[in-house]
């Protein structure tokens, strides 16, 4: 239960991927039961290129971001979005900063971005460091298979 406001709270790492939207579905199948909040953060950076990409006129990565976090909420739950979802958009790298926010969440949830065959047999970099090393226990959920 997070400290400062006595409820429980499910992580969402979201990044627009179709494993970050079901990882949003399982996160609130999970939420009812436990009467908890689903906390959908997407994380962005700025390139170490930034000044290449200013130069071309390409200056809006927290406003991509922030539509793409929206996206996927869509994608997920369509326009009737839950009750207990809150959306946080935050600048940093994805692995440190879901594993400070894991601080105060009860559970992580995050989609597990394979690329099929033997590499999909694999967790992606983030997916491993926050198995690793997050302060709660973290639920990896993987892409429904296309029919």
């Amino acid at each position: 239960m997070s400290e400062a406001t006595g409820i429980r709270t499910i992580l969402v790492g979201v990044d627009g991927s179709d494993a970050s939207v079901e990882a949003l579905r399982q996160a609130q199948t999970l939420a009812g039961p436990l009467s908890a909040a689903v906390v959908a953060m997407a994380c962005w950076e700025f390139p170490p290129v930034y000044d290449g990409y200013v130069a071309m006129g390409i200056n809006d990565f927290d406003v991509r971001a922030g539509e793409i976090l929206q996206e996927t909420v869509v994608k997920a739950f369509g326009d009737d979005l839950p009750a207990n979802l809150e959306t946080r958009l935050v600048q940093g790298h994805p692995r440190r900063i879901l594993i400070d926010e894991s601080r105060n969440a009860d559970l992580l949830v995050l989609g597990r971005r394979g690329h099929g065959g033997f590499g999909g047999l694999l967790l992606g970099s983030v997916s491993s460091a926050l198995v690793a090393h997050a302060h709660c226990p973290v639920l990896v959920v993987h892409a429904p298979e296309k029919r």
